[in-house]
């Protein structure tokens, strides 16, 4: 990574440890939610309680990763989890209260990542991807059953002998390490590998493969770190693909082949892409979450707290919990709407932390 970037692996050396705890099942209520307060103003007022989400005590938060919301308005939190613990599961449910409903996904344990809930006909499925050694993206039904899975896509020409049989937790632009996904209106869909070869590869709507587009370099069109992904079809605009180019702290918006379209400069690492009506949520890894209209014009940043995180008192911050203050956002690492408009913040923390923020009417 660009030395502008922040160190996922040494961030992941200090992230806390988890263990699981072989008690009867209760659910946590009130151990770790902090005071809830309101952020942002006008049209764009939000109130955000940390830590929503009510665990039992059987799992551990372990560096949680993304979010999604299915139509019934389940949660579904993705957290990467420890390679170790194979019967801990990767993905937590919640209902819309924060509490728990079931889990799944211990096969992404260690390497947890993208999650993502796509409507196919009249079903929901679960999309989610993982990194390090886990290497592999899946279509799952929402209850964990897995329809599909694939591995690196070798057609590509891009990636290191074995990549697809036999993965490693090795780094580099020749390995894959897909992070997150965009559906298109075809019923394909984009898959970014924002750790591994910073390409962009897309799939028709059985799961194959057709090509892909981008790779490493400073040019428009060119990537150090395409971490999140989505494309846009607001009303009153032009449907494009819209991709986080995380370590260049940009946007980039591009066309289905790849072609440029628009840079948005203006960001600090951002991470993954939702919209909502005419409003789009970027996380941004220095410490807000940015609401952009139909424009992509900034209305809002909330949670701000990015100058104290990139300042030398504010390393290593990511570990002293104890510390965080209400209002006032870490890492977010990932963000998407509830089908009201309330927004879900995953960030990127060992001790994981998952704050909903309620949009406040006047």
């Amino acid at each position: 990574m660009s030395k502008s970037s922040l160190s996922r692996r040494d961030f992941l050396a200090t992230a806390a440890t988890g263990a699981v705890i072989l008690a009867a099942p209760r659910v946590i209520t009130a151990s770790k939610t902090e005071s809830s307060v309101v952020l942002g103003d006008g049209e764009y007022k939000y109130e955000v309680t940390h830590h929503w989400p009510q665990l039992p005590d059987q799992f551990r938060w372990q560096t949680t990763h993304n979010v999604a919301v299915d139509k019934a308005g389940l949660v579904y939190v993705i957290h990467e989890g420890r390679a170790e613990l194979k019967d801990h599961p990767s993905i937590f449910v919640f209902d819309g209260d924060g509490k728990y409903v079931r889990s799944c996904g211990n096969q992404f344990q260690g390497g947890g990542h993208g999650i993502e809930v796509r409507q196919e006909g009249g079903e929901e499925f679960l999309y989610v991807c993982g990194y390090q050694q886990v290497k592999m993206f899946s279509k799952m039904t929402l209850t964990g059953e897995v329809v599909w899975e694939q591995h690196a896509p070798m057609a590509a020409g891009i990636y290191a002998a074995e990549e697809d049989t036999n993965p490693q937790k090795v780094w580099g632009r020749d390995r894959f390490m897909p992070t997150n996904f965009a559906f298109l209106p075809d019923g394909g869909f984009l898959l970014a590998d924002g750790y591994g070869s910073f390409h962009i590869h897309r799939y028709d709507k059985e799961g194959k493969w057709l090509g892909h587009f981008g790779g490493p370099g400073e040019g428009p069109g060119q990537f150090n770190t395409p971490h999140g992904i989505w494309y846009d079809e607001r009303k009153g605009r032009e449907p494009a693909v819209a991709v986080c180019d995380r370590a260049h702290h940009k946007l980039q918006y591009l066309t289905l082949d790849g072609d440029h379209l628009e840079t948005l400069e203006g960001y600090g690492l951002p991470a993954n892409l939702d919209t909502w009506k005419n409003l789009m949520v970027v996380p941004e890894l220095h410490a807000r979450v940015t609401l952009l209209d139909e424009k992509n014009d900034v209305v809002a940043r909330l949670g701000d707290d990015a100058e104290f995180v990139k300042s030398e008192a504010g390393k290593g911050f990511r570990g002293k919990d104890s510390e965080w203050k209400p209002g006032k956002f870490i890492h977010p690492h990932d963000a998407c709407f509830d089908n009201d408009g309330n927004i879900l913040v995953a960030e990127w923390v060992g001790t994981g932390r998952v704050s909903k923020l309620r949009r406040v009417d006047g």
